[in-house]
C-alpha cells in the first residue's frame, strides 16, 4: 500500500546520462522564463533539430519547460538552472533548484478548476519523469521524445523475409 499518492505519480529517480547538444539557462525570476522559453523556441526550430522532431513534441517542450521552471521558481528557490539536452530521440529536461527537502507534489484529489495540474500535464507529455536529491539541490526532470518514429524500426520493416532454411540475422 502507498502512503502518499503523490509519490506514486512523480518517482524519486536519478536524472538519466543522455548525450546530445547542451542549452543552459540561469532563472533569476519569473519574467525569465518568458524569455529562455523564446530562445529554446528558437533553438528547436533550426532545421537541424526541427527535421528530426514534430512540432507537437516541440510544442510539448515547450509546456513541459515553461511548467517545471515555474515549479522551481514558486516551489523551489534560491540559484534555479535550468538544462536542456537535445538528443537523437527528444529532450531531456532538468530544472534544478536550492529545495532539496521539497520534493515535486503533484496535486491529488484536486479540482483542475483550482490549479496545480503542470505535473500532472508534464507526465502525459513524457516518456519518462522523475526528481532526484544531490547535495543541496533538487533535480526535477522529463524526458520528452522527438514525435518521429526511429528510422531503425522503418528499415527492419522493409528488410525481406528469410528463405526457409536461413537464419534470421538483427
Amino acid at each position: 500500500m502507498v502512503e502518499d499518492p503523490a509519490q506514486e505519480i512523480w518517482p524519486c529517480a536519478p536524472v538519466p546520462s543522455v548525450g546530445g547538444d547542451v542549452w543552459h539557462w540561469q532563472l533569476e525570476a519569473m519574467q525569465v522564463v518568458s524569455r529562455v522559453r523564446s530562445d529554446l523556441r528558437a533553438r528547436v526550430a533550426h532545421p537541424s533539430v526541427s527535421s528530426a522532431s514534430s512540432e507537437d513534441a516541440r510544442d510539448g517542450l515547450l509546456l513541459v519547460f515553461e511548467e517545471l521552471a515555474s515549479n522551481a521558481l514558486r516551489h523551489g528557490g534560491g540559484d534555479v538552472r535550468a538544462l536542456v539536452v537535445a538528443g537523437p530521440d527528444g529532450w531531456l529536461l532538468d530544472l534544478s533548484d536550492e529545495a532539496p527537502d521539497r520534493p515535486p507534489v503533484p496535486a491529488v484529489d484536486r479540482d483542475p478548476a483550482l490549479g496545480g495540474m503542470g505535473l500532472h500535464l508534464v507526465a502525459q507529455l513524457s516518456s519518462e519523469y522523475g526528481w532526484e536529491e544531490r547535495p543541496g539541490r533538487k533535480h526535477v526532470w522529463a524526458r520528452i521524445p522527438s514525435g518521429r518514429p526511429d528510422p531503425t524500426d522503418r528499415l527492419r520493416g522493409m528488410l525481406p523475409e528469410p528463405r526457409s532454411g536461413e537464419a534470421h540475422r538483427d
